[in-house]
């Protein structure tokens, strides 16, 4: 405990014998400024800090805005700083923009001329234990499982009901996609790799059309679309450029035929939604047309030559079995 509090003093006398208009400069020379200062327990090593972190130019535009949260570490980034501050503390960092732009200078924006600084101020928001903190973000993730379930189980009945209402008769793939060919085609069907035109209208299941390729769906559906955007949409299949569902779908389909897809939002944009139309957990109905199928480059399927086909091993005939000798007739 002496000791402690010996240590405690130096820190103390340090910040004090530093200060100049409370401008403040750490043991590793970071210079910093106190902004409001609590009485309490200093922040120690292996806490765990949820702190909200501002960076703006000396003009005071905001470039940035983020609640974080670290563990403090006896080295790294501002870990000299966050054992001099308690609970609710804010602290100005000043950095020197010449060291961050030293070894990139063309990377420099031209809101931070040479000689300017990055001002980071960062507000404590929550002290932890490692032990707390583990505890709240299981609790958390637990908590969110339970409601991602329940989301599910309200998409996967009204996708039920969407297909009862309209007497929809869809193949579903093991993923969970459920789609029907509406006009079959015999012409090439696409591998991943390859580039296909197609042309869709997506809709959520309460009839809102959100997107589309073509003019007259989007003109009747009043998208804000500009006219030269109605084209087929032009996309690398199966290598992730779209959402899972379709991905998945269009390698089922061949050139010229149409479908319906019924993406679940799993394959589609899951529990984060997309815009203000499709919503978290939300069903998508894409109406498709395969318009065209560029072949990509493949690798060679590789060819079976007798060299690598493994040689059976030859089965040992039985002997012929001898037909048993007549005894010699006694004269």
């Amino acid at each position: 405990m002496k000791k402690y509090f010996i240590l405690s003093f130096i820190v103390l006398f340090t910040i004090k014998a530093n200060a100049q208009d409370g401008v403040h400069q750490s043991s590793k020379g970071v210079v910093f400024q106190l902004l409001s200062h609590f009485t309490g327990d200093r922040l120690k090593v292996n806490d765990v800090v949820t702190f909200q972190m501002t960076q703006k130019t000396e003009k005071d535009s905001i470039l940035s805005r983020a609640l974080n949260q670290a563990q403090i570490q006896p080295t790294g980034d501002l870990m000299d700083i966050f054992p001099l501050l308690t609970l609710k503390d804010s602290v100005l960092i000043k950095v020197p923009t010449d060291s961050i732009f030293k070894t990139n200078e063309q990377q420099r924006p031209s809101f931070f001329p040479k000689g300017s600084k990055l001002l980071v101020i960062i507000k404590i928001i929550k002290v932890q234990s490692l032990n707390e903190a583990i505890a709240e973000r299981d609790k958390a993730i637990a908590e969110e499982k339970v409601l991602i379930t329940k989301y599910q189980a309200e998409e996967a009945a009204n996708t039920d009901k969407y297909i009862a209402d309209h007497k929809l008769l869809l193949k579903t793939t093991l993923s969970g996609l459920k789609y029907k060919i509406t006009k079959p085609s015999v012409k090439r069907r696409p591998l991943a790799g390859d580039t296909v035109l197609v042309n869709y209208t997506g809709r959520t299941l309460d009839g809102k059309v959100f997107d589309s390729s073509i003019a007259a769906d989007g003109t009747k559906a009043g998208l804000q679309k500009p006219v030269d955007m109605y084209q087929p949409y032009q996309v690398v299949v199966g290598h992730g450029e779209v959402i899972p569902g379709w991905d998945e779908g269009l390698l089922l389909l061949n050139e010229g035929s149409k479908a319906i897809f019924l993406i679940p939002s799993k394959l589609g944009y899951a529990e984060k939604g997309a815009g203000d139309m499709i919503k978290p957990f939300s069903t998508l109905l894409f109406d498709i047309e395969l318009v065209k199928v560029k072949p990509g480059k493949h690798a060679p399927a590789k060819k079976t030559t007798a060299a690598s086909t493994p040689l059976k091993k030859p089965v040992a005939k039985k002997p012929p079995l001898k037909k048993p000798a007549v005894p010699a007739k006694k004269s």
